[in-house]
């Protein structure tokens, strides 16, 4: 049920797209909002973007409005993260999540997490 699994992470020149997958091992984004944050070394977790289920309302963190778009999938039980201008300042790990509790801007909130996956943006 809990189970997440990210895809789509590599590399790519700054300026480029891509987009990052997140499939559930169960029906977990049909009950629960989903969510995407990134880490990069040495640095905090950052909230990049959050949906509710049924995809009614999408929420982003500011550093990636207006670049970045989330979007789900309920039949595919899978969320997407669209990344767009990127900048080798978006290099990181990027992870998605499900079942917020509280301030879903915080990590702590989040109730269930994937491995992540590697997104490098080279200049």
């Amino acid at each position: 049920q809990g189970q997440l699994v990210e895809s789509g992470g590599g590399l790519v020149q700054a300026g480029g797209s891509l987009t990052l997958s997140c499939t559930a091992s169960g029906h977990i984004f049909e009950e629960y909002p989903a969510g995407w944050f990134r880490q990069a070394p040495g640095k905090e977790s950052m909230f990049l973007a959050a949906i509710t289920t049924g995809g009614r309302d999408t929420f982003y963190g500011q550093s990636v409005k207006g670049r970045f778009t989330i979007s789900g999938d309920n039949a595919k039980n899978t969320v997407y993260l669209r990344m767009s201008s990127l900048t080798p300042e978006d290099t990181a790990v990027y992870y998605c999540a499900a079942d917020p509790d509280g301030d879903y801007q915080q990590r702590d909130a989040w109730h269930y997490w994937g491995q992540g996956t590697q997104v490098t943006v080279s200049s």
